[in-house]
């Protein structure tokens, strides 16, 4: 709790996936990639109920042992094509918050006090996100997007932030009338690159392993 408002984190983790077969459950270091998250939630300082929303009865059990409350969610909301924002209205319309943490469960190098200071930037805004330092220069299928003639050094350039997507906060009154996990006054929680790593290929998982060890 923070100011005394409830805040309750929701960690959302499909059975399914296609990158990685059954990817929430798949080990790392000898536990499933969810406990990270899981934990971090857990420990952290302001978070007052931490959440799983899953279709899969392996994942819930295993949530709940881990500490975590569970809510099933509806298999039209955990396909392939399913959005995100539809399950975070479906907890929200089952449980009473003040504050969500949407955490994703592919980011299990988030730490307690990463969520902690996300948070503790929720008190003076609508809601939050989570970015990196983009430092590199950027291209898309057509070329360069900056110009060839005129280079700049990387400490000249416009400061600029990549979402990483490793987790949101809004207010559950915000998300509700609009529909959206990020509305009214947003800012971010910058996170350390290594931190922001989305496990969502085989080569995500080696990497993460190599980091933690």
């Amino acid at each position: 709790m923070i100011n005394n408002k409830v805040v309750c984190s929701l960690i959302p983790a499909r059975g399914g996936s296609k990158g990685i077969p059954r990817k929430n459950m798949v080990e790392i270091n000898n536990k499933p990639l969810i406990t990270y998250t899981i934990q971090a939630s857990l420990n952290s300082n302001y978070i007052d109920q931490t959440w799983v929303s899953s279709d899969d009865e392996e994942i819930l059990n295993y949530s709940k042992k881990l500490g975590s409350n569970v809510l099933r969610r509806p298999k039209e909301l955990a396909t392939d094509l399913s959005p995100t924002e539809p399950t975070l209205i479906h907890f929200a319309e089952n449980c009473n918050f003040d504050y969500l943490f949407f955490i994703q469960a592919t980011s299990p190098l988030i730490e307690s006090k990463d969520l902690d200071r996300g948070i503790e930037i929720a008190q003076t805004c609508d809601s939050v996100v989570s970015v990196c330092d983009l430092t590199q220069l950027l291209w898309d299928d057509e070329g360069p997007l900056y110009d060839l003639k005129n280079r700049k050094r990387r400490q000249d350039s416009k400061k600029m932030y990549l979402e990483t997507g490793s987790f949101f906060i809004t207010k559950k009154i915000g998300l509700l009338n609009s529909k959206n996990r990020l509305n009214g006054e947003i800012k971010f929680c910058k996170l350390s690159k290594y931190k922001s790593i989305d496990v969502d290929s085989y080569e995500d998982l080696d990497l993460v392993k190599r980091i933690m060890e």
